[in-house]
């Protein structure tokens, strides 16, 4: 197999590197933030708005509580890829075959394209709100998207993700002026109806837009693409964490905008993006509600766009035995180009369809949560298998990581299996 990353550009680092301090940190920096924010993306939003507006503050708690699970999710892909210099679906084709790795890819394709739908729906569904028809912009974002990977290197497509994904701190705006009650928030937590099959599917749905495969299998790919190596170990970790706290503040923010129309009580329900949008003019005004709200929702969707497409495109070279970057030109890389322009053309034609983005986002949630177990399980089983320290996982790391995810994976499941029964 050829593994070979040509026009990968290595940052070196060490006792006699130039690279310390604040420069060494944005060496590495992006790959973690731009996950992240791509993780904050139209079904997040939709998930948590809908979650907000029937239950009030009662999912509030989740979004918090998901921290831990997406950290230590985004950290085991991490360390894998730093530990193996591989990376997701060319460890699985190494460690468990060919049979394995096609079934993975298969897996995370279903779950990319029905995240990638999600999100040109979103950006068309916010041109409606300033009265642009759908064709257009989804011929507009479709070319946007292949021109920017077609024509830059790993380091510019993600400055550009970056600046798209920073577009959702205008969420915070949102649940600051909302002043939430903290009386009602209290209350909430105290109040979980888990035998209710329509607060379970919403559950699942959350839960599904927190964690999710492609988030843990673009990383790994992309710290190989970035060039990163074991010196980077701990600033990546650290990108991590402050990134998984920020996208589950982002994920409370919109819960919070969405329950101000209810004054935290729950009870009413979206029916379109429209309806949530009316949910940000609630507290900021018509007008500017309507933009921040699009700002957001946009800026989340077309990061979300990019890193969805590279993870198939990454994942289906490695797949085949064939480690491809950014750093090549498409005429090196047609596979990977070319699986990037399809997957993204045909969400596009699909969304043109007219399909109904609500329902769809909680769908694809829910899907992604129902393949939890399969995904965090593969991490773990790869994870206790890494050779050496730091990268192989301590008797207490096993002990706490493999608790977290064993809880995220049972309540996936059962919340996504209870609610489809509704």
């Amino acid at each position: 197999m050829n593994l070979a990353s040509p026009g990968r550009h290595d940052i070196k680092t060490g006792p006699s590197s130039r690279w310390s301090g604040l420069r060494r940190w944005l060496a590495v920096f992006g790959p973690g933030l731009a996950v992240m924010l791509a993780d904050t993306e139209t079904g997040s939003v939709v998930a948590a708005a809908q979650g907000g507006a029937e239950w009030g503050y009662r999912l509030l708690p989740l979004q918090l509580a998901m921290i831990p699970a997406l950290f230590f999710a985004q950290d085991v892909a991490i360390r894998l890829g730093l530990g193996t210099g591989m990376g997701g679906a060319e460890l699985i084709l190494n460690r468990f075959g060919r049979v394995a790795a096609w079934i993975c890819l298969a897996a995370l394709a279903l779950s990319c394209f029905g995240a990638l739908v999600t999100e040109l729906s979103g950006l068309a569904a916010v041109g409606q709100l300033f009265g642009l028809p759908g064709w257009e912009v989804l011929s507009g974002v479709t070319i946007l998207l292949i021109a920017i990977v077609c024509t830059g290197t790993y380091h510019a497509v993600e400055r550009v993700a970056l600046a798209f994904g920073l577009c959702e701190l205008a969420f915070l705006v949102v649940a600051w002026q909302a002043h939430p009650h903290l009386g009602h928030l209290a209350q909430a937590v105290a109040s979980q109806p888990l035998d209710n099959p329509r607060y379970l599917y919403l559950l699942a749905a959350n839960l599904g837009t927190s964690v999710m495969p492609w988030t843990v299998f673009y990383q790994q790919s992309a710290i190989m693409d970035k060039g990163l190596s074991p010196d980077h170990l701990s600033v990546a970790r650290g990108e991590n964490l402050g990134g998984a706290i920020l996208c589950q503040i982002i994920t409370a923010a919109v819960l919070i905008a969405a329950c101000a129309v209810t004054q935290g009580q729950g009870g009413e329900s979206f029916d379109s993006v429209a309806d949530i949008a009316a949910a940000f003019s609630h507290t900021l005004g018509g007008t500017v509600g309507r933009m921040v709200f699009g700002l957001g929702l946009a800026g989340g969707s077309l990061v979300a766009a990019i890193v969805v497409c590279l993870t198939v495109a990454w994942a289906v070279g490695e797949a085949r035995g064939r480690r491809h970057s950014l750093e090549q030109h498409p005429g090196q890389a047609p596979w990977f180009y070319v699986s990037f322009a399809v997957l993204l053309l045909a969400a596009a034609l699909l969304v043109g369809s007219g399909l109904p983005l609500l329902r769809l986002s909680l769908a694809v949630g829910v899907l992604n949560a129902l393949l939890l177990p399969l995904v965090l399980g593969v991490l773990f089983v790869l994870a206790c298998r890494l050779p050496q320290r730091p990268y192989r996982l301590g008797a207490m790391e096993r002990l706490a990581i493999g608790g977290v995810f064993l809880l995220t994976a049972a309540l996936a499941v059962y919340a996504g299996v209870m609610g489809c029964m509704q």
